[in-house]
């Protein structure tokens, strides 16, 4: 049986695995906000940057992502490198994936909830925004990951407020923070499929 993946975060721009094929669709009651730490990719230990994770949210909330489906023979190595990629503070949970023309997918995707110690939790638009404009990971700038995510959400037609306030506090503060236009952008070619 093949697995199927639910990406909301640097998976909608930088998967950085093989997969079969994409569905867009998103996953209700859920929310997704900067409110996890990233000491390994886009932070240092003492200055860690901020990411997105999904949390339980009102009914009525939606979080818009892409599906990637992995072949059954890679369903192992698939997980293995994502449990490695996701390791600080996420873990596995199942959800119920809804597509456009309201079929269902039944998906993992990697959660960061309030109990694990790299959660920052909520803060003030502008404080999560300067912090994201003065953080950086062996992964590159936080504000690449922002503005990516931004970036592809909006070439897929997804909104998400939350995302969308902090693309842009943070596209008028990269001037006061010195910082150069985005280096080499991951999203000039969104993910497609491969072998």
């Amino acid at each position: 049986m093949s697995l199927w993946v639910f990406g909301y975060g640097s998976l909608l721009w930088k998967p950085c695995f093989p997969f079969v094929s994409t569905q867009s669709g998103y996953i209700l009651g859920w929310k997704r906000r900067f409110w996890q730490g990233s000491t390994d990719h886009r932070g240092i230990p003492g200055s860690p940057g901020r990411v997105v994770t999904v949390l339980k949210g009102s009914e009525s909330d939606q979080v818009w992502g892409l599906c990637y489906q992995v072949a059954p023979e890679k369903r192992e190595e698939i997980l293995e490198y994502l449990d490695v990629r996701e390791q600080c503070g996420y873990t596995r949970a199942e959800v119920t994936v809804i597509k456009p023309d309201g079929g269902f997918i039944e998906a993992l995707l990697y959660t960061a909830n309030e109990e694990n110690e790299a959660y920052l939790g909520p803060a003030s638009h502008e404080a999560i925004a300067r912090q994201i404009c003065s953080c950086r990971g062996k992964s590159g700038p936080n504000t690449q990951y922002l503005c990516e995510l931004a970036d592809a959400l909006r070439a897929r037609g997804m909104h998400d407020s939350h995302v969308f306030e902090l693309d842009d506090l943070v596209r008028g503060l990269m001037t006061e923070y010195e910082l150069a236009d985005l280096e080499e952008p991951a999203s000039a070619s969104l993910p497609s499929s491969a072998s």
